[in-house]
């Protein structure tokens, strides 16, 4: 019998951590994309793929390769794009790169270069 007081079992707790929570809820997201792009792909049909996976004996095989051709391009940008924006305030839309300042303007200035007398100039 189970006493009320235990402390309960803590399942996932893995999605407890907040980096590993944003990669997954990314690569969550690369998925949808990738699974919506192959269902495009086979919509539309561009240069007869459909017709193509469809003719050989195993379209599950091609369909699943290029599903996971899709999810591993689409969930890699997801989480990388996350990654790299994890130092940014979302607050602060105006400026660009996340606070940096603006590059300013380079004005170009006159240099004279003197050179040795006896040195010789490669020809």
């Amino acid at each position: 019998m189970r006493d009320d007081h235990e402390a309960p079992v803590v399942r996932f707790a893995t999605l407890r951590q907040p980096l590993f929570r944003l990669l997954a809820i990314n690569l969550a997201a690369g998925a949808v994309v990738a699974a919506l792009l192959t269902g495009g792909l086979l919509l539309l049909n561009p240069g007869r793929l459909r017709d193509l996976i469809f003719a050989d004996a195993s379209p599950g095989t091609a369909l699943g390769l290029l599903l996971f051709g899709f999810v591993v391009t689409f969930g890699s940008a997801a989480m990388g794009t996350a990654v790299m924006a994890m130092g940014q305030d979302l607050g602060d839309k105006g400026s660009r790169g996340g606070g940096h300042r603006l590059p300013t303007p380079r004005v170009p200035v006159r240099v004279r270069v003197s050179s040795p007398a006896n040195a010789e100039r490669p020809r």
